[in-house]
């Protein structure tokens, strides 16, 4: 009989970034008062889950959210590579949905590529960076449940890759919320269902920072 395993692929919570720079991969970008809250909140609506292991994205957002959910289920945190950030051009500078960056003349030649994308990591290799995490988790947690602490743009790949859907997509509609929960079920090593939630609450996609 094939074994029940869950994945949670759990975006960080709120990052202090006073600026509204798009930080991507940068070091030092820490969660907020807020978003500590936010992961605590978590940690709480998993605390009777059967949690066998936590693993985080390297960056410290990613990291800090993971503490409490692995202080929780007493478990120390793995950190995986295949979770990071991805990888964008206008990283370190304001670049936000709706705020003229694509009016700039100096832009557009990143810009020239919107299904790739031209201007960062592309798409597919997002997905299967992810789904070779989640899979690794899957095999830690072996027949519990793992969750996978990353970012809005790796998780929302993922989850339209494992959909079927095309993987570009307007930004303004991504369904990944602060300290949302995307949850991957498997049966053996297939996927049998897709679940999010939102424990958190939700938040605007579109926020540099959030």
């Amino acid at each position: 009989m094939s074994t029940r395993t869950l994945v949670h692929m759990l975006r960080h919570g709120e990052v202090h970034n006073p600026e509204g720079i798009l930080y991507g991969r940068l070091p030092g970008y820490h969660l907020s008062e807020r978003g500590r809250a936010q992961a605590e909140t978590v940690a709480k609506t998993l605390v009777d889950n059967d949690v066998a292991v936590v693993v985080a994205s390297p960056l410290l957002r990613a990291q800090e959210t993971a503490a409490p959910i692995a202080a929780a289920h007493g478990v120390e945190i793995v950190t995986e590579d295949g979770l990071i950030e991805s990888e964008n051009r206008f990283e370190g500078t304001r670049f936000g949905v709706g705020d003229g960056a694509l009016r700039r003349p100096a832009n557009w030649p990143l810009m020239r590529d919107p299904f790739t994308p031209s201007w960062g990591e592309p798409y597919l290799r997002i997905a299967h960076r992810m789904l070779g995490a989640a899979h690794r988790a899957r095999e830690l947690a072996g027949g519990r449940e793992a969750v996978c602490v990353s970012h809005q743009l790796p998780i929302w790949t993922l989850r339209r890759y494992l959909l079927g859907q095309r993987l570009w997509h307007d930004p303004r509609r991504r369904q990944c919320a602060l300290a949302s929960l995307t949850t991957l079920e498997f049966t053996g090593s297939e996927l049998t269902a897709l679940r999010y939630s939102e424990p958190a609450g939700s938040s605007d996609p579109t926020v540099t920072g959030a």
